[in-house]
């Protein structure tokens, strides 16, 4: 776990890390450090901050800045390194009312080839130390209907309780109508469970985009839910043992 520091303003609390976190651009280590700072900018999961020694990339100040009503004026810096660039891709509050956040980088993830925590790939964002996955086996009968068509029907769910989050029910394949599935070439990335894969649903000429999502080799703690289907289910009528699981009208 983490010790932790945490200021009110806004909605931004910073807490300091214990984990060794590298961040990569292009095989080369932009950034190697065991005092990560957690910073959450949004309250679903953290940014991470990196202390400036600890960055071993360049910084080329750009002239250019990014304010936030909570952090105050970041300066943007490229990042380059190795013969890589990217461009604006550090942060640097030089005069944050945020005194915690002084000598520290941020670094934008997506610009980022690679980050670990410790040795292990971590993906879409770092992991909360606070956010619990608990997957437990059900014998509930879940039916899922888009349209008013029966696209699932089990008694087999397995459901998976995310910290902040609804439940989600992930349905064994063959409980599965997979003929009315088409393969999507959207994929998303979450720290916890891995790289998801995604399908639409297709009722004649209506096509119903990015609802439904599995992941075939999830990361060793969501092992569970390898090889299940999930449904967007705020966007369909989902039943569980026979009650709607939203209210309609």
């Amino acid at each position: 776990m983490t010790s932790s520091q945490v200021d009110r303003r806004g909605r931004v609390r910073v807490e300091a890390g214990r984990k060794r976190v590298r961040a990569l651009l292009g095989g080369h280590v932009v950034a190697d450090t065991t005092r990560p700072v957690l910073v959450w900018e949004a309250p679903y999961y953290p940014t991470y901050y990196i202390p400036a020694e600890d960055v071993r990339a360049e910084l080329v100040d750009t002239g250019s800045a990014r304010h936030s009503p909570s952090r105050g004026d970041g300066q943007l810096h490229d990042v380059q390194v190795g013969g890589q660039t990217a461009a604006g891709a550090a942060l640097v509050y030089a005069d944050s009312p945020l005194p915690e956040l002084t000598g520290l980088v941020r670094l934008e993830w997506s610009a980022m080839s690679e980050w670990l925590e410790e040795d292990e790939p971590v993906y879409g964002h770092p992991r909360d130390p606070y956010t619990r996955l608990d997957i437990l086996p059900s014998s509930r009968h879940v039916e899922v209907r888009v349209d008013g068509v029966l696209v699932a029907d089990s008694h087999r769910p397995t459901i998976l309780f995310e910290t902040g989050l609804p439940p989600r029910y992930y349905l064994p394949m063959t409980d599965v109508r997979l003929d009315l599935l088409r393969p999507s070439a959207a994929s998303t990335h979450c720290p916890y469970k891995g790289t998801a894969e995604y399908w639409d649903i297709v009722l004649g000429d209506r096509v119903h985009e990015g609802l439904v999502w599995g992941y075939r080799t999830p990361l060793p703690e969501s092992q569970r839910i390898a090889g299940m289907i999930a449904f967007y289910d705020e966007k369909m009528d989902v039943t569980i043992d026979g009650t709607p699981l939203r209210p309609t009208g």
